[in-house]
């Protein structure tokens, strides 16, 4: 009579612990959902707050400062929005006769 109630009862807390295992699944998953939705908000915020500041050149009117620039980078500027590697200070400067050499390409 013992045996069958001690078999009971740890029938019933395994019936417990997998129940509360499985809400605790649940709650661990909302909870992961949660920070990935709170990082994306941060992440869109803080994006949608870059204006350039960050590209050396910019005058105090908002313009990027192009002076130096050759028509192509204008052009890719203008049309595109990339900014070239060596005004954000990432490369040095290309000289005139760089290009002179160069086979193919456009």
């Amino acid at each position: 009579m013992q045996h069958l109630l001690e078999q009971e009862w740890s029938e019933a807390a395994d019936d417990l612990l997998i129940k509360n295992m499985k809400m605790n699944k649940k709650t661990f998953m909302w909870i992961i959902i949660g920070i990935l939705f709170l990082a994306v908000l941060f992440l869109t915020f803080k994006v949608s707050s870059l204006t350039g500041n960050a590209v050396a050149g910019q005058t105090s009117t908002g313009k990027l400062d192009t002076t130096g620039w050759t028509e192509n980078e204008i052009m890719n500027y203008e049309m595109h929005g990339t900014v070239p590697a060596r005004a954000q200070g990432k490369v040095a400067p290309v000289s005139a006769s760089s290009g002179a050499g160069m086979v193919g390409g456009c």
